[in-house]
């Protein structure tokens, strides 16, 4: 759950500390006031999209700062080790999001630095923000199939991500057969000149790393002389005259001598020399008998290196063509060959590609046909239980149907599939269309709910989808953004009423502008809006019982100055403390036995 956020230099908000309720929190305020910074903050936090305008007039940044509690979902902990983050040791994680002036975002997570896109992967298994944008977004086709998909859980998500896979291989299977045989006669004249090079390297056989080696080898060769005479004055100073001349001791001999006057002194501290310049000698000894190896081995060789010249001459023609030195035309060849497996254009060999064709095709089929029949089964429950949701907002004669149609595929359509006699487009969701209907009464037409519905009925059927998929939902934490707009009288209480069920399982967090709504709520919060020297502040603070007596007269008109206001407050708080406790009473609290959800009920 999300425990506490803190909002500095966003909009008109200078610095606010939300301690949020575990159960419902409500958010309230005059219009104007920053409520909807609230919302802005926790899209922030979520990883949304940063807009420099939102940074309050004459901050240099706007901070989003939130502690999430009891984090023990495995995805979530992966999310935020892989980051580099510390979870602390009451499995909670401070995340941040700044935005300067200059529309620059920043995140960190656990005290680090980290990409946006991390916020975000955390925040969906963390929290999510449901407002008017959100409702409009439900309204495409694509988000309705999504819908079922998260209704459904695993029934849906297995077959699906089956067929993705086989999808993504017969696809690539497709795409290249189709390129095989519409390029025959340029991937035969590309496959010769691959193989004329593979059969050129071949006849060389370069050896990793053998043009530098034989580059050192020339060089060694051909300045043979000057080697030996260098190597043959460094020995001699090294190991002395080879003829043994006392006037020439060499290195050694003048450390024996040193060793043997050391050895016969008085002194200890002359004698204790004396084992280092021992192995002293042992080491020249070992330099000497190199150097003498060395000499032996340095010969002039001139059929040797005309043979090493000779093979230099084979390796730089194939640098020349291929690459830049031999472990490049090694490289060469094996890219080669890579690409020549993929150009066979022989019968046999498209033959084989197109039965590989049909054994996906056969496939994907097979698991569209399972994913589509999954989603029409989910649609049905799906409906059902919106429409009952619907029937408790005030919204009895209405009926949700919710479609679902094979989409179908014209005989140009590359992603055509035939799936149980039927041609059908094989999307990258499956291979149905989906839409959700409304019938407002028994005799009415079912219509997509955007054309049946009035603006307040509209946020109801939302609403009745966001309380339905609740249940399947994940995420501890959601937010809904005035999803009540156009709502009022009893339709707005069983909002509150369905918004203070929901919080038995989840933490809910509500901006509104209903004191309905606000009335059944855990903790109220109130944003205030003042203005000192010229200058607008809003803050957040939260309500005593006494103080939402006011808010919520207030809010019923502007009656928080005269009785029969703060009475209507009054028992509008009572009325939904009852049924609240009457509620618990008959469900198990939080953390109890709860029955299953959607997810299990599509298996």
């Amino acid at each position: 759950m999300l425990a506490e956020m803190r909002i500095q230099g966003l909009g008109v908000i200078e610095d606010a500390l939300l301690e949020l309720h575990p159960g419902f929190t409500v958010v309230t305020g005059e219009t104007g006031a920053g409520k909807t910074m609230v919302v802005s903050g926790l899209h922030l936090l979520s990883g949304g999209r940063s807009e420099a305008s939102k940074v309050r007039t004459g901050s240099t940044k706007a901070v989003v700062e939130g502690r999430f509690e009891g984090i023990r979902a495995d995805q979530a902990i992966k999310i935020i080790n892989d980051a580099g983050a510390d979870i602390d040791e009451d499995d909670s994680v401070i995340a941040l999001r700044s935005v300067g002036a200059d529309g620059r975002s920043r995140a960190h997570l656990g005290g680090r630095s980290v990409p946006v896109g991390v916020l975000a992967d955390l925040s969906e298994q963390l929290l999510a923000v449901h407002g008017q944008n959100d409702q409009l977004r439900l309204l495409r086709p694509a988000e309705q199939r999504a819908v079922i998909d998260r209704f459904a859980g695993d029934a849906v998500a297995e077959p699906l991500g089956a067929y993705r896979a086989i999808r993504d291989e017969w696809l690539a299977v497709v795409t290249e057969l189709a390129e095989r045989s519409s390029r025959s006669r340029e991937m035969a004249q590309q496959a010769d000149l691959l193989r004329h090079g593979l059969d050129e390297i071949a006849a060389v056989n370069p050896l990793a790393g053998e043009d530098a080696e034989l580059t050192e080898e020339i060089k060694r060769m051909a300045a043979v002389d000057e080697l030996r005479t260098a190597a043959g004055a460094a020995q001699a100073a090294v190991s002395g005259s080879a003829e043994g001349d006392p006037d020439v001791p060499g290195a050694l001999g003048l450390l024996a001598e040193a060793r043997r006057r050391l050895t016969g002194a008085e002194d200890s501290v002359l004698r204790g020399l004396e084992p280092r310049l021992a192995e002293a000698a042992v080491l020249l000894t070992d330099v000497g008998s190199e150097l003498g190896a060395y000499l032996e081995s340095l010969e002039a060789d001139p059929a040797r290196l005309e043979q090493a010249l000779a093979r230099q001459a084979e390796l730089k023609r194939l640098t020349r063509k291929y690459a830049a030195d031999v472990d490049g035309v090694l490289a060469w060849a094996e890219d080669a060959r890579r690409r020549l497996s993929t150009m066979d254009t022989s019968e046999e060999a498209l033959a084989a590609l197109a039965e590989r064709r049909d054994e996906l095709a056969g496939q994907l089929a097979e698991y569209a046909a399972q994913l589509s029949r999954v989603r029409t089964e989910a649609a049905a429950e799906l409906a059902r239980e919106i429409t009952a949701e619907l029937s408790g907002l005030a919204m009895g004669q209405a009926e949700i149907e919710v479609t679902v149609r094979r989409r179908p595929a014209d005989a140009e359509d590359q992603h055509g599939l035939a799936v149980e006699g039927e041609r059908v487009h094989a999307g990258p969701d499956g291979i149905d269309d989906v839409e959700l209907l409304l019938r407002a009464h028994g005799g009415a037409p079912p219509l997509p709910v955007h054309k049946a519905a009035s603006g307040g009925e509209l946020s109801r059927v939302m609403l009745a989808i966001e309380v339905v998929l609740a249940h399947a939902d994940t995420v501890g934490t959601l937010v809904f953004d005035e999803v009540d707009a156009g709502v009022g009288g009893r339709a707005a209480v069983e909002i509150g009423r369905r918004l203070a069920r929901l919080a038995r399982s989840h933490q809910v967090l509500v901006v509104t502008h209903l004191p309905q709504v606000a009335a059944f709520a855990d903790q109220h919060l109130v944003v205030d809006k003042g203005t000192a020297k010229g200058v607008t502040r809003s803050g957040v603070k939260v309500l005593e019982q006494s103080d939402r007596v006011l808010e919520l007269a207030r809010m019923l008109a502007g009656m928080d100055s005269t009785e029969t206001g703060r009475a209507h407050a009054e028992e509008l708080l009572a009325v939904a403390a009852s049924d609240k406790e009457a509620f618990a009473k008959s469900r198990p609290a939080r953390g109890g036995k709860k029955k299953s959800g959607p997810a299990k009920r599509g298996k």
